[in-house]
């Protein structure tokens, strides 16, 4: 087993170039000796050996992620269960990732992230299991049904810190890896619904909870095998509430990194969150339930282009190039808003997701290799609490603010904040001008 070193936060130098889960270590190299964890220089930029495993393992997980809610709500209510059961079971699922992420990261620093990981995964292959048996032989109480998504919500929330900080970890090409592995998310979010819905569809929603336990079992299989460094950790002694403090201050010590979040929070109130159910209130009467999936699926395919662009495309500031590219988000709802036909909204679809693929490439990189390896695990999880959080919040309102303000003017809004959210983001110094760290030789 390694051994975990005990380091000052202050101690590393910001890329994360510090490695985990592998040979054992129990001293941190000289000043300037090269990083024992992470690829070899002679290996490939982007398919090491660890980085294949690693992205079969994301790959897998995002896949059962994918179909997990489909499955769940079309399963409950081809079985009788009402839209309100379908609702709860999705709450029960998503609250324990949200209010649990912040601790995930703190564990994740505390017992190296491909342990949590490998924990989580094994949690997602038990609970999985539990609910094949569960719609084969039929829902005899609910609360079963809610404790076992509240268990796939808190192992994704143990999974998640660790997913950011391990690619630095398994290929020298940060940036290349993140375009690989936003293509897959692009794919698997697309395939995996389809799947589900699918299987569902022919009464087999509990053989898609057993496809979703092999997966996680592959996962499983897959980090475990990682041949990864020795990973630097917070001080031996330190409680987890001071570890989430440390993390904190690691945050908002980044003026870049909590401005991005700040704008974020708004947009995804006000643009993104809403924007979903407002869209489909509009799409769905006019032009039918095929016409939106179509649409949405274009949203898919061009974020996979915008995460191949983004394996290539390395400009010096990348989070100026990212935010430049989201300018394409404020098209789509400017098109429902004016009555585009069927085949330019797929269009506008399309350019929205190179944007949107691009910049999610560009920031995570920017992350990756711009924190500390000792606590960008933590620091993650803020980044996930403060963005990813605030979505549910604009969903929710969608359906007050349609009834209070009318559906163009929603949309209108959520036109002007996506194109001020760019805005907001080129005319911040610090984001404007952070500069790509370059890839290890």
């Amino acid at each position: 087993m390694e051994e975990r070193l005990a380091d000052p936060p202050a101690a590393a130098s910001p890329p994360a170039q510090a490695a985990q889960d592998g040979a054992p270590s129990t001293a941190e190299p000289p000043p300037g000796a090269p990083s024992t964890g992470g690829p070899s220089p002679a290996g490939p930029a982007i398919w090491s050996r660890n980085f294949r495993f690693y992205f079969v393992a994301r790959s897998a997980g995002l896949l059962s992620w994918a179909m997990l809610p489909v499955a769940v709500s079309a399963g409950l209510l081809s079985g009788g269960y009402g839209l309100d059961t379908a609702g709860y079971s999705m709450a029960f699922l998503v609250a324990p990732f949200a209010g649990l992420v912040l601790f995930g990261g703190v564990l994740a620093d505390r017992f190296t992230a491909r342990r949590m990981m490998i924990v989580a995964d094994l949690a997602n292959l038990a609970a999985h299991i539990l609910l094949a048996l569960l719609f084969i032989h039929g829902i005899d109480h609910l609360w079963q049904l809610y404790a076992l998504l509240v268990v796939a919500g808190t192992a994704n929330a143990l999974f998640q810190p660790g997913a950011s900080s391990t690619v630095p970890l398994v290929s020298r090409d940060v940036q290349g890896a993140n375009g690989v592995l936003r293509t897959s998310e692009a794919i698997t979010g697309l395939g995996g619904p389809a799947l589900a819905g699918a299987m569902v569809g022919f009464g087999s929603t509990g053989w898609v909870m057993v496809i979703s336990a092999v997966c996680y079992g592959t996962s499983a299989i897959c980090l475990f095998v990682l041949r990864l460094g020795k990973v630097p950790a917070p001080p031996a002694g330190q409680s987890l509430w001071r570890n989430l403090a440390v993390g904190w201050q690691e945050f908002r010590s980044r003026s870049w990194l909590w401005g991005v979040i700040l704008i974020w929070m708004f947009y995804a109130v006000l643009s993104w969150g809403p924007q979903l159910s407002v869209a489909a209130g509009v799409i769905v009467p006019e032009h039918g339930a095929s016409a939106f999936g179509l649409i949405n699926a274009a949203l898919g395919a061009g974020t996979v282009a915008g995460g191949l662009l983004a394996i290539r495309y390395k400009p010096q500031r990348p989070l100026a190039a990212g935010a430049v590219a989201m300018m394409a988000y404020p098209v789509y709802p400017l098109g429902i808003v004016l009555g585009w036909p069927v085949w330019l909204l797929v269009a506008a679809q399309v350019l929205v997701g190179v944007g949107i693929g691009v910049w999610g490439v560009m920031w995570a990189t920017s992350v990756q290799t711009q924190v500390p390896g000792e606590v960008l695990n933590r620091v993650h999880a803020y980044e996930v609490a403060g963005s990813v959080g605030m979505y549910p919040i604009g969903s929710a309102l969608a359906g007050p603010a349609v009834g209070a303000f009318g559906t163009d003017t929603v949309l209108v809004v959520g036109v002007v904040v996506g194109f001020l959210t760019s805005v907001a983001l080129l005319a911040a110094r610090p984001i404007r001008t952070l500069r790509r760290v370059p890839d290890r030789a």
